[in-house]
């Protein structure tokens, strides 16, 4: 059955026939083209220092084929990408979660993708035309600095990273980490937050500021790569930064100074729910393995009936939860598409933190099911369930979503909470 044919009943009013049939085309590409080309990425990619200087072949050749089949940006709309709605490509980022690099295929991975939207929506024509349009055609890819080490990063006005102006330009000293994608051969942009320290603005979040800077100015070092769980997701990476002393020209600056909290709101929001959808996607590929093995352990070990029975709850509530979640991120995009991201604050919240719980869930009943076998290299569900993982703290824990929400729903009902 194609992928338009599963769309909820009630969103499809919001699908146009186009995104039908390119959702069509992302289901295939994912499930005959990237999931098959896993085990060759890996290989190519190596071990060692190596996985870190050279891009897999066949990762080349699958962006050369999503090029060619039109499925390119498709996450950006206006302009510069497919003309998709937040909803149609919520819908097909689903799809690029089941696959770790069909994201990347498709020019449609984070963080790029967040990066892309700062660019397009806020950058200056020069900005643009040295940076965006590169990312656009998928020759570089860029990181973004804002995390550091030394705080607590989940509220954005402790960062101390110093921008500061001097002469013709601005010069960063701070220290940086999780800055995911500093890891790749071809990452040549880093998008940095800091703190403006010339800037004489009384509100707290005033005093932000967003700065490019090439990857090879002088005074950045890249101490390391971060693992999660293990994984170091080679050759994208999510590195250790400091910047000392590291000039660039007044030019650099986007949009202006004090505009930073401005600047990562209109980026982030939209992100999450791509994260989510993509969680999503890892969910039905747990699930899809939960039943493989469930049929298998059914053939093979005649399992009792009260196992199979347990199994059978599994699945089912598996598949509730899936699709409940699945319509709490689409009625998010819904809400962006028709008031903007701004207005959907709610309801991006809402999905940013029931989407991993419930990813999480799905992913260990399937370990479960596979018993050892389902913690170890022979599955990806130990993958799936560490990515799933980190959506719960990147772009803003859970606590913080959920202290925002609480106060929203408070002001919604009239009361102080």
């Amino acid at each position: 059955m194609p992928a338009s044919a599963n769309i909820p009943p009630l969103i499809l009013p919001f699908i146009s026939d186009r995104a039908k049939k390119i959702l069509d085309l992302v289901e295939k590409f994912v499930d005959e083209q990237c999931i098959p080309a896993h085990a060759l990425f890996d290989a190519q990619l190596g071990h060692g220092a190596s996985r870190w200087q050279t891009k897999p072949a066949v990762l080349e050749k699958l962006k050369a084929e999503a090029r060619q089949l039109g499925l390119w940006n498709m996450f950006l709309g206006r302009d510069h990408g497919a003309g998709l709605c937040s909803v149609e490509y919520a819908l097909m980022a689903e799809y690029l979660g089941k696959s770790y690099i069909a994201s990347e295929a498709t020019n449609n991975s984070a963080p790029d993708t967040g990066n892309m939207e700062l660019l397009e929506k806020y950058g200056t024509e020069a900005q643009k035309q040295q940076w965006l349009v590169p990312l656009l055609e998928g020759r570089i890819r860029s990181a973004f600095l804002m995390t550091e080490p030394d705080i607590a990063a989940s509220d954005a006005r402790n960062i101390r990273c110093d921008i500061h102006r001097d002469g013709d330009g601005y010069v960063l000293n701070g220290s940086k980490w999780w800055s995911s994608g500093a890891g790749d051969p071809t990452c040549e942009l880093y998008i940095v937050m800091g703190q403006t320290t010339n800037t004489s603005s009384e509100n707290p979040y005033g005093r932000h500021s967003v700065v490019l800077v090439p990857t090879n100015t002088p005074g950045i070092t890249v101490h390391r790569m971060l693992s999660v769980y293990g994984y170091d997701d080679a050759p994208h990476g999510h590195g250790h930064i400091t910047l000392k002393n590291v000039r660039v020209p007044a030019s650099s600056i986007v949009l202006g100074e004090g505009r930073g909290f401005e600047i990562i709101q209109g980026r982030l929001g939209p992100g999450r729910i791509h994260h989510a959808m993509r969680t999503i996607g890892a969910a039905e590929s747990a699930l899809e393995w939960m039943i493989a093995r469930v049929n298998d352990e059914r053939k093979a070990f005649r399992p009792s009936h009260s196992a199979h029975a347990m199994f059978q709850e599994w699945i089912a509530k598996s598949r509730i939860e899936i699709d409940a979640a699945r319509m709490t991120v689409l009625n998010a995009a819904v809400k962006i598409d028709q008031e903007g991201a701004k207005a959907a604050l709610r309801e991006i919240a809402m999905a940013k933190v029931l989407v991993p719980h419930m990813a999480l869930q799905v992913i260990d009943r399937a370990v479960q099911a596979f018993g050892a076998a389902g913690v170890c290299q022979d599955t990806p569900l130990p993958g799936l369930w560490a990515s799933a993982r980190t959506i719960r703290i990147v772009d803003g824990p859970d606590e913080v979503h959920l202290q925002q929400l609480g106060r929203r729903e408070g002001q919604r009902m009239g009361e102080a909470v």
